[in-house]
């Protein structure tokens, strides 16, 4: 076990050394015992003093005593500074001179004894000497102590100035002085609050201070907060004696940054008590400026500063490792550019870097900023979407990426325009290792190439068919409007105090030139994925007050139409609803004839964005309806922060609404409380008479669904408008 003795006990003994007696000589044993006899014990040859060169710098170079490593002939191995200076020879001794040369004659029988008994005892040995630095000088008197053992190969000499030498030890203070004030490491000295007591004009220079600035103060003073939390992480092991080697990063007076490597030893007083620490620091700024250039260099693209194909595995395996502990997805992309070689080939390869830069630019932007976009080499891209719950919007950024790399590049020599091809491949479906992840990615990509490019494809043959199919809707839906290929049925609102149809809500349907009337849950999301909700939902709106128009003339002027409002129309521009007023107007209808529903979710989306597009609705003089209410995505408060005019309740609650009181009484509070906000309420999705019968006593106003009639064309709906409604049993 190593029992070296840290750098703390020598400055214990540096601060008593002048008043020489008991204390000190005491402090010495100590160092012989300990620091010395463990250091060697097992033998230092010239390789394993080479390699301890650096600790005995720390810890013994600056003792304010001789400290020396000797061979068996007594040739000095290796001496600190005041061994030197006592000597009056180099450190390094290239004479390979004896320390028994520098005792006096006639002290060499008690020198001899001294070193043979050393050797022959685990004890430490001492003898009064005369030391001569010549041998024509008369010398000083000084104390030796010697230790060893019988297995090592070197001797430790201790040597203490004697009495009346003071002025030598003096000169020897002074030196020690004169080392730490230009010493080219800073020394800091903190005492046992954490303040700072002492530093040197290296020290305070590397932070950009004055000596008298830096005294008293805390050591957090010149930290940031990521700092402050690793010395509070650190105070209690150095408390417990700890010695510490680390790099740390300081702040200086400007603000910038000081990177240092810190040797750091704990001070204690003679009776053990903390007393705070001394530290050696090197400014390493420069070192660290070069390893983080390396590190850069090794792990991103010098081109597009993407990560390379290293940094891309690294993260490739942490993203898999997540999706696996939080059972989530992950989508990886890779990303081919077609015919890139045409453009290397006919403008240049420095054009070429152009587009590659470019294009790294335009994939980045079609995903999040925590996904990872990766430069694998040429001018092949991957992209890790991470942490997916569901798999529906990869398609959406495939084709924003396809969309923007066909977008022309602006080069100084050319406009080449360029496509892509993606691959597309999934955790966990389509494999559970990154390599395997990688290649099927990669596979898929060929196969989009080999299709025809500019189109991406998934690994998994399914997959990719049903992917086909969204496509080819969504290229079907931009030429439906031109074609004239929606239509709106109409679901009849009925008033259960009149038994009258008063309202109808407009559904849309798409009369599909080869797969037949579709319903919007088949072809919506693609609406929406492709960019198309504003102009669908402009469309439903004006062709919905054209037939209220309509229906006002042979119901009443009360009568009213529901058009359904999605997220992404909340969402879009509002320039695009804005002449939805002149219209009305055109049409000589009062705007309350049309009334907007949003469901209860959209709420959560955005909540000022939502705010303020209602608010621009409902001063066209719109009434605004809330759909689906009760099935928790809203609170009561939304319906006076967000202006609403009609609640639409859940068909969950009419589930069990004949056989469970408590749903009954849950639908009463709510009309109740609508009724309270002067609000209207809806109940849908009503399939019997009973539900009617214990709507009507619950005071609900109006009743929507089948147990009256589906959504119908508008010839049906007159029809049915025209023979009245069928007597219900149990109404």
């Amino acid at each position: 076990m190593d029992k070296r003795v840290p750098l703390t006990e020598l400055t214990a003994v540096r601060r008593s050394v002048v008043g020489t007696g008991e204390g000190q000589r005491g402090q010495i044993e100590r160092l012989e015992g300990s620091a010395m006899a463990a250091a060697l014990r097992t033998g230092l040859s010239a390789d394993q003093l080479s390699a301890e060169q650096t600790y005995f710098n720390d810890i013994y170079l600056l003792a304010p005593v001789g400290y020396f490593v000797l061979g068996f002939d007594t040739t000095i191995l290796q001496m600190n500074v005041v061994g030197a200076d006592v000597l009056g020879v180099p450190r390094s001794n290239p004479a390979r001179l004896p320390l028994r040369q520098f005792v006096a004659p006639r002290f060499h029988d008690d020198f001899d004894a001294m070193v043979r008994n050393a050797l022959n005892t685990s004890q430490a040995q001492q003898c009064g000497v005369q030391i001569c630095r010549h041998p024509d000088e008369q010398g000083f008197a000084a104390t030796l102590r010697a230790s060893a053992d019988a297995s090592s190969q070197a001797i430790r000499v201790v040597l203490e100035l004697a009495e009346g030498k003071l002025a030598a030890l003096e000169r020897s203070e002074e030196r020690f002085r004169r080392i730490v004030h230009t010493a080219e490491e800073g020394i800091w000295e903190i005492d046992a609050k954490a303040r700072t007591s002492f530093v040197n004009p290296k020290m305070a220079s590397m932070l950009g201070y004055a000596i008298e600035d830096m005294l008293g103060q805390p050591l957090v003073a010149f930290m940031d907060e990521e700092g402050r939390g690793i010395l509070e992480q650190n105070i209690a092991r150095r408390q417990r004696g700890v010695a510490e080697r680390h790099e740390f990063k300081f702040l200086r007076k400007d603000g910038s940054e000081l990177w240092t490597s810190l040797v750091t030893n704990p001070i204690y007083d003679a009776d053990g008590a903390y007393l705070g620490a001394l530290a050696l620091v090197t400014d390493v700024t420069a070192d660290r400026a070069n390893s983080e250039l390396i590190w850069q260099k090794a792990n991103y693209d010098a081109l597009t500063a993407l990560p390379n194909r290293h940094m891309f595995h690294d993260r490739l395996n942490y993203e898999v490792r997540k999706a696996q502990r939080e059972g989530l997805q992950l989508a990886l992309l890779f990303i081919d550019l077609d015919d890139f070689k045409q453009v290397n080939d006919t403008l240049g390869h420095e054009q070429g870097d152009c587009v590659l830069i470019e294009a790294a630019r335009r994939i980045s932007n079609c995903v999040r900023t925590s996904d990872t976009v990766a430069r694998l080499g040429g001018d092949e891209f991957t992209v890790i979407l991470s942490g997916l719950e569901q798999t529906t919007g990869i398609e959406r950024i495939a084709q924003n990426m396809l969309g923007q790399l066909t977008r022309p590049f602006l080069l100084e020599t050319g406009v080449p325009s360029i496509s892509a091809s993606i691959g597309i491949a999934l955790y966990p479906s389509d494999g559970h290792a990154p390599e395997e992840l990688l290649r099927n990615a990669d596979q898929a990509m060929y196969a989009a190439k080999s299709g025809g490019s500019n189109r991406y494809s998934y690994f998994t043959a399914e997959l990719q068919q049903a992917a086909q199919q969204r496509l080819q809707t969504t290229l079907d839906l931009r030429g439906a409007l031109a074609a004239q290929q929606f239509e709106l049925h109409y679901q009849p609102i009925v008033n259960l105090a009149t038994g009258k149809i008063e309202r109808a809500e407009a559904l849309l349907r798409w009369r599909h030139p080869e797969r037949g009337l579709l319903g919007p849950a088949e072809f919506l999301s693609q609406a929406e994925s492709g960019g198309m909700m504003l102009e669908v939902g402009d469309w439903v709106f004006r062709h919905a007050a054209r037939q209220v128009q309509q229906w006002q003339q042979a119901y009443g002027s009360e009568f009213q139409i529901s058009v359904n409002f999605s997220a992404a129309q909340l969402r879009g521009d509002a320039d695009l609803y804005s002449g939805w007023c002149d219209y009305v107007q055109q049409l000589q209808l009062s705007p309350h004839s049309i009334v907007i529903e949003i469901k209860e979710s959209v709420l959560a989306d955005g909540v000022t964005r939502v705010v303020e597009r209602l608010r621009c609705l409902r001063e066209m003089g719109l009434q605004v309806a809330l759909d689906n209410f009760g099935n928790g995505h809203a609170s009561l408060s939304h319906l006076k922060q967000f202006g609403i005019d009609q609640l639409k309740l859940d068909r969950s609650f009419l589930t069990d609404i004949v056989s469970d009181s408590g749903e009954l009484a849950m639908c009463e509070a709510l009309v109740v409380m609508a009724h309270k906000l002067g609000l209207r309420v809806v109940a849908e999705g009503v399939e019997t008479a009973a539900q009617c019968s214990l709507l009507r006593l619950t005071g609900c106003d109006f009743v929507q669904g089948y147990v009256y009639a589906g959504a119908l064309a508008p010839a049906q709906f007159e029809q049915l408008c025209a023979a009245g409604l069928p007597e219900l049993d149990h109404f």
